[in-house]
């Protein structure tokens, strides 16, 4: 009896090398289009000078949550630049937009199935949850055999660790709709995807968008496990500050990393409740001008 063991883990390395046998093609497809996006966000965010970057920035914040966000914005960014930590924190700000986008075009469809069809989340849920808690390093393996070292790997393991609440929030955004409001629209003759895009989706949106800032900080928590396979930036300072027990790395690295969380999950915040000084000056504008029509 003690020698009886499952064969779990070759079953699993069995399975791997039949993948990357018959689908090899399809995932060195897979890993060029998402080096070549990352690549591409990477050229945009490191290529101008770090005051245009902080620019935007400055005024993304102010569009949303106002000045003191936009100062506290710029002193922020302006730290990391003193640090000289600004290259490596674009890097990884582009690897986090790049997962997060990925992440959320898939959890977001995912998500209103889930709301639409009981079977459908009967399925996905179990497995979100195998996903969630699965340590995320555990991806890093076959991510590595499938993708070879470098940010592509990163990039599968952070979409894998960040897609779940996605999906959860959303089902639970479009669940939480007054039926009576779905069934005024069916009584109004609406199809179901019109009840969708124009009833369903726009009362979901708070508890939609609080997903998309979740999906948004885990894949930014996924940054130095990304280093470690070759994904560079913040992540990898911090690894090497491990590496040769450089306590000044260290913190440097890992504050530029608190700094684009806290500008990212603000900025994100303020999107879902959508009172955004800017949105209310559009809404004055709108409010003014049908004023002067209806004069």
């Amino acid at each position: 009896m003690n020698d009886f063991r499952i064969p779990l883990g070759t079953w699993a390395d069995g399975f791997i090398d039949y993948i990357t046998d018959t689908f090899g093609f399809l995932f060195d497809v897979i890993r060029a289009v998402f080096d070549g996006a990352f690549e591409a966000v990477d050229f945009l965010l490191v290529s101008p000078p770090f005051w245009v970057i902080i620019v935007i920035a400055a005024a993304l914040a102010y569009s949303t949550r106002g000045w003191k966000f936009a100062v506290g914005s710029i002193v922020g960014l302006l730290l990391i630049v003193g640090v000289d930590q600004w290259e490596n924190a674009m890097d990884t700000l582009a690897l986090v937009l790049v997962a997060s986008l990925l992440a959320i075009v898939i959890s977001v469809p995912l998500g209103i199935l889930a709301a639409k069809s009981s079977a459908a989340s009967s399925i996905i849920r179990p497995v979100l949850d195998f996903m969630q808690t699965m340590p995320a390093f555990v991806y890093l393996i076959p991510a590595l055999i499938l993708f070879r070292v470098g940010v592509v790997p990163g990039i599968v393991a952070t979409i894998i660790f960040a897609l779940a609440p996605g999906v959860r929030l959303t089902e639970l955004g479009i669940r939480g709709v007054d039926k009576e409001v779905v069934e005024a629209g069916q009584a109004f003759g609406a199809s179901p995807w019109r009840i969708l895009r124009q009833i369903q989706l726009p009362l979901a949106m708070p508890t939609i968008m609080a997903g998309i800032n979740q999906v948004i900080m885990l894949s930014l928590s996924m940054v130095v496990i990304a280093g470690m396979v070759g994904a560079g930036g913040l992540g990898a300072q911090v690894v090497a500050s491990l590496n040769r027990i450089d306590v000044a790395l260290g913190f440097e690295a890992g504050l530029a990393v608190v700094i684009l969380a806290i500008f990212l999950d603000r900025l994100t915040a303020a999107l879902g409740t959508g009172d955004t000084p800017l949105g209310r000056l559009l809404g004055a504008r709108k409010r003014a001008r049908q004023q002067v029509l209806a004069a």
